[in-house]
């Protein structure tokens, strides 16, 4: 009898495997995403990309999971994340690297494992399988012709303040040449700094030595690398007592920063449109967890410091100033009128020609 009840159990099991090594779904489509992200400093991160992205793997996938963890500006604890991960049994990370250079043997042992690497949003170093962003030098441009625009005939007469990213980021050095790329020999760069983590406060701290170094009546224009610096440098020029403030550029369309654009507090910011990016980076995802190649989802390739030939994608992003508000993120549907325009901002949405 015993050897009977063996014999069957052998069989049911020989039976479960066959029938799922012919079932192509249950072999592809039942597997987990991991997702790491950054920080928690830009509001974006966990308010836009990471439901986006969710969703769409979801929509692509509809067995397939997602693990997600957040750096909060921690190199060493996305390293953990990521081993964990990897130890969890994911298929394929969506990274967006804290610190490119130090995520590289991270990476690395991600690779070990048998689980491919989708770099998002920035470029991170070692063997990864694809990567998805935004144009970083059209960023830059964007952001220097507005500021160009804004500052008008004082553009040849007083200094711009640069405040860049952090300068761990190989995104913050994108930037910094697109910007270059159209401000040099046009304007006097009074003083240039580096935003540590990307932060309100650090940016804080950098704009108020500007201040105290060059005089507030000598600053034209300052490009503020994204919203949360631009935060930081708005609040530093109010504390020196500035009252008429010069433009001050940013990125990520932050709703505060977009409140702060119809106020007329900061002039411009850059909108990469993070549905197109979460969507493309869960294709990726997904398809690398089906073992599939990337030829039909990448539209270009790019070049990393460890990696030739990363399969890519880099979309477009736009500029938006007070004027275009309507056409963009609330015709995108990235925000309501009603999110944008609050009790005490409906005058001067009113003004910006924002009704509800």
């Amino acid at each position: 009898m015993r050897h009977v009840v063996a014999a069957l159990v052998a069989g049911l099991m020989t039976m479960s495997l066959a029938a799922c090594g012919g079932d192509s779904d249950a072999d592809t489509d039942s597997f987990t995403v991991g997702l790491l992200l950054p920080s928690k400093a830009i509001p974006r991160w966990e308010h836009s990309d990471k439901p986006l992205i969710e969703k769409r793997l979801k929509e692509l996938c509809d067995r397939c999971t997602m693990e997600y963890a957040n750096a909060e500006s921690d190199a060493r604890r996305q390293q953990q994340q990521v081993i964990s991960m990897i130890t969890k049994g994911v298929s394929v990370l969506i990274l967006d690297a804290a610190d490119t250079k130090a995520l590289r043997s991270s990476i690395r042992e991600a690779q070990r494992a048998g689980v491919p690497v989708v770099a998002y949003d920035r470029l991170a170093e070692g063997p990864i399988s694809g990567y998805v962003s935004f144009n970083g030098a059209q960023v830059g441009r964007l952001q220097a012709e507005a500021l160009l625009k804004a500052m008008g005939e004082e553009a040849s007469r007083g200094s711009v303040v640069m405040m860049n990213g952090d300068a761990t980021s190989p995104n913050a050095a994108w930037f910094r040449s697109g910007a270059m790329s159209v401000l040099a020999g046009k304007v006097e760069i009074g003083r240039s700094y580096a935003t540590q983590g990307w932060s309100t406060d650090n940016a804080y701290a950098n704009m108020s030595a500007a201040i105290a170094a060059l005089g507030p009546d000598r600053i034209s224009g300052v490009l503020a690398v994204n919203d949360a610096v631009a935060a930081g440098v708005i609040a530093a020029l109010k504390t020196a007592g500035v009252r008429d403030l010069p433009p001050v550029t940013g990125q990520d369309a932050d709703l505060d920063a977009v409140q702060r654009i119809i106020t007329g507090e900061q002039y411009m910011t850059v909108y990469k449109p993070f549905k197109a990016e979460a969507d493309a980076a869960a294709a990726m995802a997904v398809a690398l967890g089906r073992g599939e190649k990337l030829d039909d989802i990448a539209t270009t390739t790019t070049d990393s410091p460890t990696t030739k030939g990363v399969p890519s994608i880099l979309l477009t992003p736009r500029a938006v100033t007070r004027d275009n508000i309507e056409q963009t993120l609330i015709k995108d549907g990235v925000y309501t009128i009603d999110q944008i325009c609050t009790p005490k901002l409906r005058q001067a949405c009113s003004q910006a020609g924002l009704t509800g």
